[in-house]
């Protein structure tokens, strides 16, 4: 009996220019694809989601190689699996060095990391490693420093759906019979697998082995293929990079007074169950982007974060799409942050002082050691303002705050001057 082969295994390119997408590194002229051509392969790092086709290009570069080829996954690999591949290095088995993939480079530590240096330096080991996080945070400098590092990029839909229309084919000539798909079908889950090549092949190897058999045909509905492939286009790992792309995205939508794309950004953490992560960035925004143009703005998206985890999803969506809405479109003003920062920047570089007598404690002295504090109470006067010294003698006259230029703070800069003439 034959042994099963995944779709995505049996339909996985063998040259170059079966790749889908990558052509910024891999099309005519691309500079990964001379140097695989070029037959000199240096120590590589490629970085993006999976199924993009960072493994499929290791494979090509081990046909075009004479060194054995050694695969390790670093999720599972130890020291010991290194060991074994270096003792082969100058022997009958591998005597001019070894050509090693190891995927998910990010997972082996420091130290897993290291052992593989001085082989990469004499050229004993070919290192391709891939990752799906950013290998400047994950990969140990040492490596980095003697590897290029190169970007897959995710598929678009009309990258993955030559592949899909192929996997079809495929699977009608595996089932023994013509594959017959609605309008849409292939369409669909090209759009649906979120750029990842092998899950619209999962996708159409389920679809097909589970379609209705109808004459030597196989029948398969638009249904059926939104059904398998739903969900499927979500990317988002909670402690990836995915998880601080997608905040940093909503952040930076709602600063930017986009609506749109605020509300784009919080429902893929919705979809992706991540509360959270939106209620936070969402409460965040109150305070830095729009701040003191639009004060109210921190208790309305205080309310409706509160309503949505009484709520819980999905109707958490409705007060949490209202405060991004709020947000997006409210003035702008990011003065109470700059001064904040200015001020603790100040405390980190110890200017402090002592406090102002009169700001002190009344009740701090020792017995018999009263001294008049000379503390002026502002609601004893005009205005409920009087002019005091307030911060340390080494900061006197420093200024943190500086009003925005938005109507509700340039009302209160004038409230103020006013009343200090």
């Amino acid at each position: 009996m034959m042994a099963y082969r995944p779709l995505a295994d049996e339909i996985r390119p063998q040259s170059l220019d079966e790749v889908v997408g990558q052509r910024h590194i891999l099309g005519e002229g691309g500079l990964l694809r001379r140097i695989i051509e070029s037959g000199s392969i240096p120590n590589l790092v490629f970085y993006g989601p999976s199924g993009t086709g960072k493994t499929t290009v290791a494979n090509i570069i081990a046909t075009r190689t004479n060194r054995p080829l050694h695969r390790l996954n670093a999720t599972t690999a130890s020291i010991s699996d290194i060991k074994d591949i270096i003792a082969q290095i100058g022997t009958f088995l591998a005597p001019d060095g070894v050509l090693l993939y190891l995927d998910e480079i990010q997972y082996f530590n420091k130290k897993q990391q290291q052992s593989l240096l001085e082989f990469m330096e004499n050229g004993k080991i070919t290192l391709i490693a891939s990752t799906t996080e950013n290998p400047y945070f994950y990969v140990y400098n040492a490596v980095l420093s003697r590897a290029t590092v190169f970007e897959f990029k995710p598929l678009t839909a009309a990258d993955v759906l030559p592949a899909v229309e192929r996997g079809v084919r495929l699977m009608g000539e595996r089932l023994g019979a013509e594959p017959v798909c609605e309008d849409g079908v292939t369409a669909h889950i090209a759009a649906a697998c979120g750029g990842d090549v092998r899950k619209a092949m999962n996708a159409v190897e389920l679809l097909l082995n589970s379609a209705k058999r109808e004459q030597g045909k196989l029948l398969v509905t638009l249904e059926d293929a939104q059904t398998v492939a739903q969900r499927s286009a979500m990317r988002y790992d909670r402690e990836g990079d995915d998880h601080y792309d997608i905040a940093s995205a909503l952040m930076k939508s709602l600063r930017g007074s986009d609506p749109d794309a605020a509300l784009h950004y919080l429902a893929r953490l919705l979809e992706a169950g991540d509360l959270i992560t939106a209620i936070r960035r969402l409460l965040c925004s109150a305070s830095e982007d729009i701040g003191m143009a639009y004060p109210q703005a921190a208790q309305i998206v205080k309310a409706c974060c509160d309503s949505a985890l009484q709520l819980g999803l999905p109707e958490a969506k409705l007060p949490l799409a209202q405060a991004a809405v709020l947000l997006a479109t409210a003035p702008k003003s990011n003065s109470v942050v700059a001064a904040i920062d200015a001020a603790m920047a100040d405390v980190r570089a110890g200017k402090t002082g002592d406090y102002p007598r009169h700001l002190q404690n009344v009740h701090a002295d020792s017995a018999g050691m009263e001294r008049d504090q000379g503390y002026l109470y502002p609601h004893n006067f005009p205005g409920h303002w009087v002019k005091q010294q307030y911060l340390p003698d080494q900061l006197e006259g420093t200024h943190y705050y500086q009003y925005g230029d938005n109507k509700t703070e340039q009302a209160a800069r004038r409230y103020w001057e006013e009343l200090k003439k």
